[in-house]
Formats: structure tokens, sequence, C-alpha cells
């Protein structure tokens, strides 16, 4: 079964910030959760416990929260890795959840 592709905002306007090699390899990492999303990356824990994340492009990483019922996967957020850092992607989701645009 495949599952239908959504991209929040926030993920769109970051893709847009990328250069096109690195934005087509995220393009096709995202697209590859299209088929059997729930075996693809790690599940979160904590705040982010609905989520789960995917590695791709180095440093960069791909939030998504899996809607099974509806056979949606989407996509809450894109970005790099960087530990302890403000523009870490978990950092920033972080911050978005405190702040109630996702939940």
């Amino acid at each position: 079964m495949n599952y239908k592709i959504l991209l929040s905002h926030e993920a769109i306007a970051y893709l847009h910030t990328l250069d096109g090699r690195t934005r087509n390899v995220l393009a096709r990492k995202i697209e590859s959760l299209k088929e059997s999303p729930d075996k693809k990356g790690k599940s979160l824990s904590g705040d982010l416990s609905k989520y789960r994340s995917i590695h791709a492009a180095g440093r960069y990483r791909i939030l998504y929260e899996l809607k099974a019922a509806e056979v949606i996967v989407f996509i809450v957020a894109v970005g790099i890795r960087k530990e302890g850092s403000k523009i870490d992607v978990y950092e920033t989701m972080k911050r978005l959840i405190r702040l109630k645009i996702l939940d």
C-alpha cells in the first residue's frame, strides 16, 4: 500500500532554502516514505514521541508523523542535526510544539 505524502509549510519553506543537489537527495528520501514508512526511520521519544525521524543527505533529518488510518505520511520538519545548536531540527520541533504551532 502506498502512503500519500504531505509536507508542512515549514518543511516546504526549508527545502526551498537548500541547493538543488541537497534538495533532490531529500526529495528522493521523502518519496521513499510512500512504501512502509513504519519500517523506516526511528521512533522519537519525549515531547516528540508521536514522530519518526529518518537520516538523509549527511546531517539532514526528515521528521514525520505517520497517520496509518488515513494512509498519510506528514513531513513536519526537515533540517540539520546539530546537537546543542539552536538550529538543530529536533530543538526546532520542540519549540514549535511548545508554541502550539505543531501538536
